[in-house]
């Protein structure tokens, strides 16, 4: 991405870099569709990265193994939300602030939406300590664009069990009930209706190449206007 003048015109910056998350419950194809739209923004002339969460930055990924293993799961939704923060921190701090402070954009399979879902949601955490813990972990970052990946739970499960290999098991939230899911697919509807401004809603049961579409939709529209076009070509 071309650099843009600052006021006075001493040096160059970068335009700030945006930040674009995906969310959904399992088997929506986050992952499938963050590797095309990251194709699609780079044959644009965007500078972008792809990570996720829990994940992302060395300290985070370590985070991940004991999320995703189910060790901390008897603990209960508070020490995983927990957990989770300090894994974002870490990320943000390693990974997605200095991205963005570069002018990269970042595409993030899962982000804070995702503890509010699992963690608030479906696993009955109190709305106020995640607030609590959302102030102290994005200090006021927020995404610029939020895709969430919508599907039926029950279908999603059964895309889920599909992809794993021999001898591979579920992770910790892939072995929860049909019902735990249901409510996630509630959770994630409920923010992106109070916050249409940033959340776009995907049909996620459509083909590859229609989700893509309509996500690239959404983008352009929301992200890459004329102005946005400007800056992102160096006009």
């Amino acid at each position: 991405m071309s650099p843009i003048n600052e006021t006075g015109g001493d040096r160059e910056r970068p335009t700030r870099g945006r930040l674009i998350t995906l969310e959904g419950g399992e088997g929506a194809g986050k992952s499938t569709q963050i590797s095309l739209l990251l194709r699609r923004l780079r044959e644009a002339g965007v500078d972008a990265i792809a990570t996720r969460e829990p994940g992302g930055s060395e300290g985070a990924e370590i985070l991940r193994k004991v999320l995703l293993s189910g060790v901390v799961k008897p603990l209960g939704p508070t020490a995983e939300a927990i957990l989770f923060a300090a894994a974002r921190i870490d990320h943000i701090d390693n990974t997605i602030e200095p991205a963005l402070a570069a002018g990269t954009w970042v595409l993030s399979d899962r982000f804070s939406d995702s503890t509010r879902a699992y963690q608030g949601g479906a696993g009955g955490l109190d709305s106020r300590l995640l607030s609590a813990l959302e102030r102290v972990t994005l200090g006021g970052l927020c995404p610029d664009l939020t895709l969430i990946l919508d599907l039926p739970a029950e279908e999603g499960l059964l895309r889920a069990s599909r992809r794993l290999a021999p001898g591979e098991t579920q992770d910790r939230f892939e072995d929860e009930s049909l019902q735990f899911h249901e409510r996630l697919r509630a959770a994630f509807l409920a923010i992106a209706a109070q916050e249409p401004n940033r959340c776009a809603v995907i049909d996620a049961s459509a083909s590859v190449t229609d989700v893509a579409e309509a996500i690239w939709s959404a983008v352009s529209s929301r992200l890459l206007g004329s102005a946005n076009l400007d800056i992102v070509h160096g006009a």
